[in-house]
C-alpha cells in the first residue's frame, strides 16, 4: 500500500428518516481541524434518498466538500448498502482519514467497511490528534474496563478509521456564507446488493431522551442504595425536561439500563445542567461530564470529588434535597 496516494479526512453523515444526526456535525466540526492541521480538505460522505437540504448544511457546518449518494435504497440504512458504496468511494478516491459516529448505526458500519477496504479501526474513541512527526492520527479510547486511557495510530494501512463517541466534540457554528462543493454521484448499488429488505421502521423508544443529546440530566449513583431511587430522580427529570443518567456502579448493579450510563464506558454528555446525586465522581465518571454547562452535587459527603468540580455543592441526604428541589420547582411554575 502506497500511503502517499491517501489524501483528505472524511467524515460519515449520518442522517435519519432525512434529519442530520448530532454527531455528525460534531465530527465535522472535529474533521475540520484535523483536516486544517493536516492542510488538506473536509470531506462529509451523506447517502440518503433526496436529501439534497442536508448536502447544503454540511456546508454550512465546516466541510469542503459533500459527496452525496443518492438512492431510494440508501432511504434506510443497510449494512450491505451502505457498506458497498463507501467502500466504492474509498477505494476510488482514497481518503487518509475517515471518521464514523460510534451509534448503533455507526458500530455496524465501521467494521464492516474497515474489512472490505482491509485497514484497522478504532473504536469508541473519545480524543483525536495528528501527531506532529509522524502526521498519524492518534486515536484516544478506553480501555480495561475504563481504568487506562490507549491512544492507538494505524501506521501501516489507510483509511485510518475510528469511530468516534457522540457527545465529545463539538459542532462548529453554521455559517451559511460557507461555499463547498456538492458531488452528486450515482449509487453502484442494486437491490440484489442488499440481503435484508427494510419494511418498516418502527420507533420504540417513544419519548424516551437520548442522555447524549439530553440537556438537563438528573445522574444517580452508588448513594441512592437501590433501584427505587430512581424513581425519585425521575421526577425531578421530568419536571426540568431532561432525563435520568446513572453512574458505572447502578448499572453494574442492575438499578438502571446501561443506555443510563454517563462515563468512560458509557456516553459522554454535554448536557447546560447536570445533577449529580449520591455519586461520588470517579475519574470515569467525571470524563463523561465534566464539560457540562452547570453541575450541581448532592451528596452526603462534602469531600467526595464530585464535590469538587461542581458548580453548586450540596452536602445532604439526597432523599430529603430532591424532593425539597422538586417542590421549589414547582412552585416556580417552570
Amino acid at each position: 500500500m502506497n500511503l502517499a496516494e491517501y489524501k483528505g479526512v472524511w467524515v460519515f453523515a449520518e442522517q435519519r428518516d432525512g434529519e442530520l444526526q448530532k454527531v455528525a456535525l460534531q465530527l465535522v466540526g472535529k474533521g475540520r481541524e484535523l483536516a486544517d492541521t493536516l492542510g488538506v480538505e473536509l470531506t462529509a460522505v451523506l447517502l440518503g434518498s433526496e436529501v439534497d437540504d442536508l448536502a447544503k448544511e454540511l456546508v454550512a457546518y465546516g466541510a469542503d466538500n459533500v459527496l452525496y449518494a443518492d438512492s431510494p435504497l440508501l432511504k434506510h440504512y443497510t449494512t450491505d448498502g451502505y457498506t458497498k458504496v463507501i467502500d466504492e468511494l474509498i477505494k476510488e478516491r482514497k481518503p487518509e482519514i475517515l471518521l464514523i459516529g460510534a451509534t448503533f448505526i455507526g458500530r455496524d458500519l465501521g467494521p464492516r467497511v474497515a474489512g472490505r477496504v482491509f485497514t484497522g479501526l478504532t473504536a469508541d474513541c473519545t480524543g483525536l490528534d495528528i501527531d506532529e512527526a509522524t502526521k498519524n492520527l492518534m486515536m484516544t479510547r478506553p480501555a480495561f474496563g475504563g481504568n487506562l486511557m490507549a491512544t492507538i495510530a494505524c501506521e501501516k494501512t489507510r483509511p485510518q478509521m475510528s469511530t468516534v463517541r457522540p457527545g465529545v466534540f463539538n459542532a462548529l457554528p453554521r455559517d451559511a456564507s460557507r461555499t463547498g462543493k456538492i458531488e452528486k454521484i450515482a449509487a453502484n448499488v442494486a437491490k440484489d446488493d442488499i440481503r435484508i429488505e427494510v419494511l418498516e421502521v418502527v420507533k420504540s423508544a417513544g419519548d424516551t431522551i437520548d442522555i447524549s443529546e439530553a440537556d438537563v440530566i438528573v445522574s444517580g449513583g452508588r448513594g441512592l442504595g437501590g433501584p427505587d431511587g430512581f424513581k425519585v430522580l425521575k421526577e425531578l427529570a421530568d419536571l426540568l425536561g431532561g432525563t435520568i443518567g446513572g453512574s458505572r456502579a447502578t448499572i453494574d448493579a442492575g438499578w438502571i439500563d446501561k443506555s443510563y450510563q454517563v462515563g468512560q464506558t458509557g456516553k459522554t454528555v454535554r448536557p447546560g445542567l447536570y445533577i449529580a446525586c449520591g455519586i461520588s465522581g470517579q475519574i470515569q465518571h467525571l470524563a463523561g461530564m465534566q464539560d457540562s454547562g452547570f453541575i450541581v452535587a448532592i451528596n452526603k459527603d462534602e469531600n467526595a470529588p464530585m464535590m469538587q468540580v461542581a458548580d453548586l455543592a450540596i452536602v445532604g441526604d439526597l432523599y430529603k434535597v430532591v424532593p425539597e428541589f422538586v417542590e421549589q420547582v414547582k412552585a416556580l411554575n417552570l
